[in-house]
C-alpha cells in the first residue's frame, strides 16, 4: 500500500507500506480525501510539542481530516458498515476508563490519535483502519471535499457553542486560517455579527469575500464592545490581548495553540468576571459537523485553494501550494 511517511523533520516520502491489518472490531477504510492541517506541518517541521513528550516519533503517517469508504469489516462489526461513505474520530481512547465512559473519550490519558499520537498511521495513505466505535457515517452523496472538512467543522463548531452567543452578539476571531473562517461561518449563520482579525494582507483579502461584518489587521481592531473572543492563531501574544479587548462576564475561546507559553493574567479573568475555554478536539463536535456540512448551512468548500496527489504532500507540508486558486487556506491531498 502507497502512504506518505515522514522520516525526519522536513524529510518525508511516499513509500510502499503493509496493508492495514483489521480488528474483529475494526473498519478498513478505502480513503478519497485528506486534508492538511497545522498540526500536520508541525510534525513535518519537527516543532510538534508530542514529539518533546514521546507520544510521538519518527517515522510518522500523517493525516487526520479525511474521510473514504468502507471496504472491509472485523468478524464482530455491525454488517451495516461494509459500503458506508464515513469519517472518523481522531482521537481513540480505551473505552474502559472513566473519562471513556463518561463521555471524555478525547481526553483520555491512553488514547491514541490517528497520524498523530503513539504511531497511529493516518489517513495520507491509500487505506486507513479505525476502531467501530470511532466511525461516523456520511450521506452517501456528500462531496469528499466536504467530508474531508467534518474534523476542522467540528472544532470550530464546539468554539462557536463555547461562547454562547446569540442573535445580534458580537464576535471577534483572531485568526483567518481554516478554523477560524470555520468558526466565523457557523457564528455569521446564527445572525452573530462577526469580525475577523489577521495579518497577512492576502488572508484578509481572501476573508472579505465571505460578508463578515468587519476583517481587519490587528494593527487597526475597531473599538467596539466584544461579547465573545476566539483565538484561533499560534501567537503566544492573543490570550493575554483577548483578555484586555473582552467585555465583563464574556467568554473567550482557546482552540489555538502556540509554539511557546502563552501567559494570561489571571487578575484580569477574575475582576471581568470572564470565562476561558479551552478546546482540543472535535469529537464530541463531529455528528453536528456532519449535519452542518449535509445540510448546506454552512458550505466552507471556498476555503480549499487546491486536491493535489499523495506524491505532492511533502511541498504542502514546506508550504508550497502547488496548483493552488486562489489564497484559501486549506490544500487537500487525494490519494
Amino acid at each position: 500500500m502507497r502512504a506518505f511517511v515522514i522520516t525526519s523533520p522536513q524529510v518525508g516520502s511516499v513509500v510502499e507500506v503493509a496493508e492495514p491489518q483489521i480488528g474483529n472490531h475494526d473498519l478498513l477504510v478505502e480513503i478519497e480525501r485528506v486534508g492538511i492541517c497545522g498540526t500536520d506541518v508541525e510534525f513535518f517541521n519537527g516543532d510538534m510539542a508530542y514529539l518533546a513528550s514521546g507520544h510521538a516519533q519518527y517515522p510518522l503517517q500523517l493525516g487526520h481530516e479525511w474521510c473514504g469508504r468502507v471496504i472491509e469489516i472485523g468478524s464482530k462489526v455491525a454488517p451495516h458498515w461494509r459500503g458506508k461513505f464515513v469519517t472518523g474520530d481522531t482521537m481513540l481512547g480505551c473505552q474502559q476508563c472513566a473519562r471513556c465512559t463518561s463521555g471524555y473519550q478525547h481526553l483520555c490519558h491512553d488514547r491514541d490519535e490517528v497520524g498523530i499520537r503513539n504511531g497511529y498511521p493516518g489517513a495520507l495513505a491509500q487505506r486507513l483502519v479505525i476502531p467501530e466505535f470511532a466511525a461516523h457515517e456520511l450521506p452517501d452523496d456528500l462531496d469528499p471535499a466536504l467530508g474531508a472538512m467534518v474534523e476542522p467543522t467540528g472544532n470550530a463548531l464546539r468554539s462557536v457553542d463555547a461562547t454562547k452567543l446569540v442573535t445580534g452578539d458580537r464576535m471577534l476571531i483572531f485568526g483567518p486560517g481554516t478554523i477560524g473562517l470555520l468558526c466565523a461561518l457557523i457564528a455569521q449563520s446564527r445572525g452573530i455579527e462577526v469580525h475577523l482579525v489577521g495579518v497577512e494582507e492576502h488572508s484578509l483579502i481572501f476573508a472579505q469575500q465571505f460578508g463578515f461584518a468587519g476583517v481587519h489587521h490587528i494593527d487597526a481592531i475597531p473599538k467596539l464592545p466584544v461579547h465573545a473572543i476566539i483565538d484561533a492563531t499560534f501567537n503566544k501574544d492573543i490570550p493575554a490581548l483577548a483578555l484586555e479587548l473582552l467585555e465583563p462576564g464574556r467568554t473567550v475561546v482557546y482552540i489555538g495553540i502556540a509554539g511557546g507559553p502563552s501567559m494570561i493574567d489571571s487578575r484580569t479573568l477574575v475582576l471581568k468576571d470572564l470565562t476561558a475555554v479551552g478546546i482540543l478536539s472535535a469529537s464530541p463536535g463531529i455528528a453536528g459537523a456532519i449535519q452542518l456540512l449535509s445540510s448546506g448551512v454552512i458550505d466552507p468548500r471556498p476555503l480549499i485553494a487546491s486536491v493535489v496527489s499523495l506524491e505532492e504532500s511533502a511541498q504542502v507540508l514546506a508550504g508550497e501550494r502547488p496548483g493552488a486558486i486562489g489564497y484559501g487556506p486549506k490544500i487537500h491531498i487525494k490519494p
